[in-house]
């Protein structure tokens, strides 16, 4: 793969299946960012740890992840795909962040604070201090929530990223990183660059089948809610036909109208058929009718990615030659910024 090429990594975390909405919103649009890019897909088994977990369950969602990386169209062959914890290099750039990042700043992380309130406990933004003001029995807040985005940043700069394809949820920890590298550049010299947000030209925003107002979430307590790309045809039938809709009978996309807008959407980022194309098609016709046909169609495009996760999933040895070859690129790109944020920071060479 030639260097010339920009370079793009997104990041996921190993938490279980895709839904719908990864799908189609995200995994899709890299897809297309292969053949004129350097392309660096991670699963980032590190940042799986900052809450409660089991580890075999870890390993298994970590290779379960390539296995539906590979399967939503992410070519090996074209890409490198690793896992964070096997690249030399990713906590070593975290340490030596930290020490450039002001607690005010991480403490002021939305995602953190809202972790923390969902464990009972207060942070404030004017002061560094985080209050235990009616904590859950035995909550604590590890230092590794408050230090993720840090992780987050040296997990792109040493790639040295020119583009990042983020969520909405994302947005601030990217600028944070964007903040270090330019401080980091301000204080020993130019080293990193500054990463951009990638916006894919289009993008499926698939909301919740029950709160439409929502987006899609692997974390929602509804299953019903939610979509996943390994579910089995009758389960996602049966979602999509119990999904919410709206009042009246009139298949439009329509802000006053979400349930029917999703379904719409979904059809139309599945199909290809513009919106305006669909809701043609559906005129005169009930919400049933609309609710089978989506269901068709969904049912249709995940059957391939199905079959394809199946056999790969039961190839170890595959997967384990694919992370082999992945690591081994991102490993080289990962040395050849730390060699050089090592000697800009003042560290003796190591002895060949």
């Amino acid at each position: 793969m030639s260097e010339e090429k920009p370079v793009i990594l997104t990041c996921a975390q190993p938490t279980g299946v895709l839904t719908l909405g990864n799908y189609l919103g995200a995994v899709t649009n890299w897809a297309t960012l292969l053949d004129a890019n350097t392309c660096y897909f991670g699963v980032v088994d590190m940042h799986a740890i900052t809450v409660k977990y089991t580890p075999a369950e870890l390993r298994k969602n970590t290779l379960s992840c390539v296995a539906q990386y590979i399967a939503c169209g992410l070519d090996p062959e074209r890409s490198n795909i690793f896992i964070q914890s096997h690249i030399i290099g990713h906590t070593e750039l975290a340490w030596l962040l930290s020490c450039i990042t002001p607690i005010g700043d991480l403490q002021r992380m939305t995602q953190f604070k809202e972790k923390a309130a969902k464990l009972g406990f207060k942070v404030s933004d004017k002061e560094t201090s985080i209050a235990n003001e009616g904590a859950r029995q035995g909550a604590s807040l590890n230092a590794g929530l408050l230090m993720y985005p840090v992780l987050m940043a040296a997990d792109i700069l040493l790639y040295n990223a020119d583009s990042v394809p983020v969520g909405s949820d994302q947005k601030q920890h990217l600028e944070l990183c964007r903040d270090l590298a330019q401080r980091f550049n301000h204080t020993y010299s130019e080293t990193f660059t500054i990463p951009k947000p990638f916006i894919p030209k289009t993008g499926a925003r698939i909301m919740s089948l029950q709160d439409p107002e929502r987006k899609m979430s692997k974390s929602d307590e509804n299953q019903n809610a939610t979509l996943y790309i390994l579910d089995n045809p009758d389960v996602l039938r049966k979602k999509i036909m119990s999904s919410v809709t709206d009042s009246g009978n009139e298949i439009v996309a329509r802000d006053d109208k979400p349930g029917v807008t999703n379904l719409l959407q979904i059809h139309s980022a599945i199909s290809g058929r513009s919106t305006a194309d669909l809701e043609a098609s559906f005129m005169g016709k009930g919400y049933g009718v609309l609710k089978q046909e989506v269901a068709d169609v969904v049912v249709a495009a995940l059957e391939p990615v199905q079959a394809r996760y199946n056999e790969l999933i039961k190839d170890k040895s595959y997967l384990e030659s694919v992370l082999k070859a992945g690591a081994g690129e991102a490993q080289k790109r990962a040395y050849k910024t730390l060699g050089k944020v090592y000697r800009k920071s003042g560290f003796v060479e190591r002895p060949r």
